[in-house]
């Protein structure tokens, strides 16, 4: 059969492509083409548009990049016509995949989205528009079955795809076990930095997270990357005569790169596309709000979650979301402040060295961290989500 994947960011990426492997398993014969990104692409994926041309964050980062946006609309649709799958398959990215579903529909495609847009905190009114254009709903959150229930939709609670990728014997993984040596570290502890994988959201939190290397000499710093940007848009946080070693083998998805910085005495170093393994190895960490605070959590590493962005889209954005208290995965999913959240004007130098001195130095709120942790672990299902997912989108392509 012939599947259309559609994933906008790089957690759409992770989660697409495993599902793509679960495809394969179960139709060895799957022609599969889409928008994604390079995990999509080495799963098999032949692909239109990647989401390093697509992902943009914030109201006004999307208006400004408006034509961009809409001539990315219009190339998917028009691929998607001539392609004619048996089922498109949107994951999560609502602004562009509910458009993209809408013109699906009234092309007659059979349409299924995996990773519900997060209507239950905004833009409610958008469930009218999935009962419409989507066929099948898979959801990956404990709450979003009750809450599609109470809106009139039986939706599929498949659990959370994390379970397929942040295994349990992490620690026994080789890149693990040889990440110090791997990336040239010391023997220092370590604090990573995950500053997220859009510009728009590095240049905004960056270099906040860079001014605590100077606050906190005795651990060494580490910047987690994505190969996709360019390094100088990491460089030019760190200073211009940063040292950049790079061997980047994208095909194995195991890239080590090393960057000094003088203005930090030597304890900032960048690592790229090797996150599990820097946070299996980390004593602490500042993730960027998004799927990652969630990998941290699973991990078992204590973190602060930043979020900031422009004014502009931070004023919109406080307007529209309602009913929600927290923006990070943890803390969402238990419904309880598992870890500390600072957003735009709270994300400041002060804050965020008062919060990782309480990750790092607080034995009590490590350990209430781990606990809750444990937890989150338990209520996001039994694995296999993405095996689950399968099975629906193959039913959906049958019927």
């Amino acid at each position: 059969m012939r599947y259309y994947i559609v994933a906008g960011e790089a957690s759409g990426d992770l989660h697409a492509s495993n599902l793509i492997k679960a495809l394969r398993e179960k139709d060895p014969a799957a022609e599969i083409r889409g928008c994604g990104g390079d995990l999509m692409r080495n799963a098999g994926a032949d692909l239109l548009l990647h989401y390093k041309d697509m992902a943009f964050m914030g109201f006004w980062e999307v208006f400004v990049h408006l034509s961009e946006v809409l001539g990315n609309i219009n190339k998917c649709k028009k691929d998607i016509l001539d392609w004619n799958p048996d089922v498109l398959v949107l994951v999560d990215y609502p602004g562009f995949n509910l458009r993209v579903a809408k013109f699906a529909k009234e092309q007659g495609i059979k349409v299924v989205y995996y990773i519900s847009p997060q209507i239950w905190a905004w833009k409610k009114g958008r469930i009218k528009q999935i009962k419409r254009d989507v066929d099948e709903m898979m959801v990956i959150l404990p709450f979003e079955k009750d809450f599609y229930a109470k809106q009139g939709m039986e939706v599929h609670y498949v659990g959370h795809p994390l379970l397929d990728a942040v295994s349990r014997d992490l620690p026994e993984r080789p890149d693990v076990i040889n990440f110090r040596k791997n990336n040239h570290l010391d023997d220092r502890e370590i604090i990573a930095l995950l500053p997220g994988s859009r510009k728009q959201e590095i240049n905004a939190i960056l270099p906040n997270m860079l001014q605590m290397a100077e606050r906190f000499p005795q651990y060494q710093f580490v910047v987690s990357t994505v190969s996709w940007l360019p390094k100088e848009l990491y460089d030019k946080h760190l200073n211009a005569e940063t040292r950049h070693e790079e061997m980047c083998h994208k095909e194995t998805r195991h890239v080590e790169t090393r960057h000094g910085t003088s203005l930090q005495e030597g304890n900032v170093f960048t690592i790229c596309d090797q996150t599990y393994a820097l946070l299996a190895n980390t004593k602490a960490a500042i993730v960027a709000s998004g799927t990652a605070t969630l990998e941290t959590a699973m991990i078992g590493t204590p973190q602060v979650v930043c979020y900031a962005g422009s004014e502009f889209s931070y004023l919109i954005a406080k307007h529209l979301i309602s009913g929600i208290n927290y923006i990070s995965l943890p803390n969402l999913i238990l419904d309880a402040p598992v870890v500390t959240e600072l957003i735009q004007h709270d994300y400041n130098p002060e804050r965020l060295e008062k919060e990782l001195r309480l990750i790092t130095e607080d034995a009590n709120n490590i350990s209430r961290m781990e606990a809750q942790y444990k937890e989150l672990y338990t209520q996001l299902g039994n694995g296999s989500a993405s095996e689950k997912a399968a099975e629906v989108v193959m039913e959906t392509a049958l019927k």
